[in-house]
């Protein structure tokens, strides 16, 4: 349902996460209608996306998710765009602040998908009000009108902006053209690739991150952190540091020593001058060899193979990985006795401002969250620890901060992919795949709420949102004609602090599965390429495999040490092919040169970010598999930067990328994870057929 909103301006509104499909231009009724001031004031409708036209031919609509550089602000912007027939430029699509209620996660690559109906539903209907508006000013018929540029324009040549006739159409009750979205075959916009609106302020530097904020009063702020994961705070003599010029505060937090000061320069000089003794976190024992060994115990029997089968196994080790966003983790918090106020960018700000207020003792209604645009994510910005640090130190401080976590302390004591140990048969006989079983474990996520110091937040009863599963294991979802498919998980409680990594649990489970079904063909003496056509179901995947196949001139004849490697994947109503070539001529410096790509994603609002994710999962394939890994030794990581933590610089960039887009008009699936397990899978079963060998442990140089 679309509502049209009180107010002195053009203002509609759709809910968001409804079940039904819209209904075309609902008027107001006693219960729609809100006050101007609940529209303009305290943005009365929490769980609806709401648009206004402003007088100054502006539209604007305050988005329920946030931006981390995936594109959804130019997405949504183009959505508008469209239906409204208006320049992009006048398009805003500022972050909405943190609601009482309604769903502002941003995650599960789902945004587009949640918001492609209701915004053109939203801009649809205010088109409708804004022609009906021009026809009555001009006593015209409004058929014979038409929108372009932000404005109506009349036969005769006449125009009128949107902002001079918003005051008008918000008086229209009951449109005289039809509010309908166009079809398919009149989008001009939608599918046309298109530069991100925010792609200057980004590279001149306009662009405002968390760590650009001037708030009164606030001052940089750092926290010395424990060695090892989990670690306590056993003393400090924080005399020496007090004595610095520049120094503030220093205050114990659940996390370690916090040190307010006037620049950060004079906050990392007070910390490192702090004299701290720590007591060893609960992994103090424990490194990679015992983790592995733990998880490949956890891991479930595979049961017994059909009779008369041979078959295929493989035992898979994916280590631990960091998010890495390129912008550290920054929140700037003012937490007084009545009211508290924050700045961060948040993939859940709900969930966030919830937690916040527990943390610092204050009801929800007093806390105020403001989402800010995020420099990268992957899933690290789902969870908030740095911003209920940041309160937690204001409350303790008496002053507003900016709380900044150095790199180091995201690498070593932030979130990370779970490591996991995966065990799959395929079990063939007669040239065909009678049964495929995977069972794997992974470290699990139980650990919340057990008093883990390091995360700053335990010590308060409050457990940072952790991103649910996308579903259930990728290996139940049918995607190859298999025959009796099963799977199984198992689990170990490590107190270490886990986070949905981007393409949550198919980023591991699809590229081993992809692994395996390369070696079935091997042992098949099939060709892959041509197996995963006999065994795909879905034509959309055999598609994507064959676009990719044509386009990189799949089983061309390759130097010696050189290869191509092919993977699939399917998953949130979209599906993705990948094809890499690789020169392992040195095995333990291989470069990916060359990747292709194809994806069916349903329509392709922007094929240009939509290339641009692609560009990025392929990046993610080949840093997880040949490159960057978290170890941990005895209870703590041994990464704490870029310097060690390898994840793929320009020079490991493939020479060659392209991405193929394919055609359709079906509703948009989700994109922004989508390539990961093909790449990753891809990149694996090229080093495989280069090197002769069978990769089991991932990444390669671990």
């Amino acid at each position: 349902m679309v509502y049209s909103l009180a107010a002195s301006t053009l203002t509609v509104a759709a809910p968001l996460g409804c079940d039904g499909a819209p209904a075309e231009g609902a008027e107001p009724t006693a219960a729609t209608t809100r006050r101007p001031s609940d529209v303009l004031v305290t943005g009365a409708d929490e769980e609806m996306l709401v648009l206004e036209v402003t007088e100054a031919n502006k539209i604007v609509v305050r988005l329920p998710r946030v931006e981390v550089g995936q594109g959804v602000t130019t997405a949504v912007a183009m959505m508008i765009a469209e239906e409204l027939d208006a320049r992009l430029a006048d398009v805003d699509i500022p972050l909405a602040d943190a609601r009482a209620k309604g769903n502002q996660y941003t995650g599960g690559s789902s945004s587009v998908r949640s918001l492609y109906g209701p915004a053109r539903e939203l801009a649809a209907l205010a088109r409708a009000k804004l022609v009906t508006a021009a026809a009555r000013r001009w006593h015209l018929p409004a058929r014979y009108l038409r929108t372009h540029n932000t404005r109506v324009i009349a036969p005769d040549g006449r125009s009128a902006t949107f902002g001079s006739l918003t005051a008008s159409a918000a008086r229209i009750t009951r449109p005289a053209v039809s509010s309908k979205p166009k079809p398919a075959s009149r989008h001009r916009v939608i599918g046309r690739p298109t530069t991100r609106i925010d792609a200057r302020d980004i590279v001149t530097g306009k662009a405002k991150y968390a760590g650009d904020l001037t708030v009164a009063g606030a001052k940089p702020t750092v926290v010395a952190r424990p060695p090892t994961l989990g670690g306590k705070l056993v003393s400090v003599d924080s005399r020496a540091a007090r004595a610095m010029p520049g120094v503030h505060a220093v205050v114990k937090v659940a996390g370690g020593v916090a040190v307010v000061a006037e620049s950060f320069h004079h906050a990392f000089q007070a910390r490192d001058a702090l004299r701290i003794t720590w007591a060893p976190g609960p992994l103090a024992s424990l490194s990679d060899a015992a983790i592995r060994s733990r998880l490949r115990a956890a891991v479930p029997r595979l049961g017994n193979p059909p009779r008369g089968s041979a078959q295929t196994e493989g035992e898979f080790e994916f280590a631990f990985v960091s998010h890495a966003p390129m912008e550290v983790l920054t929140a700037v918090a003012d937490v007084r006795a009545g009211h508290a106020e924050i700045w961060f960018s948040s993939q859940t700000p709900t969930d966030a401002r919830e937690s916040i207020a527990s943390a610092v003792g204050l009801p929800a209604s007093k806390v105020k969250v403001h989402v800010l645009r995020g420099g990268g994510s992957f899933g690290r910005r789902l969870n908030y620890d740095a911003a209920i640090e940041a309160a937690l130190i204001s409350k303790a401080a008496r002053r507003p901060v900016k709380l900044m976590w150095s790199r180091a302390d995201d690498i070593r004591h932030g979130r990370m992919r779970p490591a996991s140990h995966h065990r799959i048969r395929a079990s063939h006989a007669r040239g065909r795949v009678v049964a495929f079983t995977h069972a794997m474990a992974s470290v699990s996520e139980s650990y919340e709420g057990q008093g883990l110091s390091a995360q700053g937040h335990a010590d308060n009863g409050v457990t940072p949102a952790v991103a649910p599963a996308s579903g259930p294991l990728p290996s139940d979802s049918g995607l190859y004609n298999f025959g009796r498919v099963s799977g199984n998980t198992g689990s170990v409680e490590l107190a270490i602090p886990l986070g949905a990594w981007r393409s949550v649990d198919s980023g591991t489970m699809r590229s081993a599965e992809e692994i395996v079904v390369d070696e079935v063909a091997r042992s098949l003496g099939k060709d892959p390429v041509a197996f995963r056509r006999t065994t795909l179901r879905n034509k959309a995947v055999k598609a994507v495999l064959d676009k990719v196949a044509d386009a990189g001139d799949w089983g061309r004849t390759l130097p010696a040490g050189q290869a191509q490697g092919v993977a699939v994947h399917e998953e949130y109503g979209s599906c993705v092919a990948c094809l890499v070539e690789i020169d392992a001529t040195d095995p333990k410096n291989p470069r990916v040169t060359r990747v292709v790509m194809a994806a069916d994603v349903g329509t392709a609002v922007n094929p240009r970010g939509l290339e641009a994710q692609l560009m990025g999962t392929a990046i993610d394939g080949i840093s997880t598999v040949l490159r960057a890994g978290l170890h941990i030794d005895r209870g703590a990581v041994r990464e704490s930067s870029y310097a060690d933590f390898h994840y793929a610089r320009q020079r490991h960039a493939p020479l060659r990328f392209e991405a193929h887009i394919m055609p359709s008009r079906r509703e948009p699936g989700g994109a922004g994870e989508l390539g990961v397990p093909a790449a990753a899978g891809a990149v694996a079963n090229a080093y495989a057929r280069a090197t002769g060998s069978r990769p089991r442990r991932f990444p390669l140089n671990f």
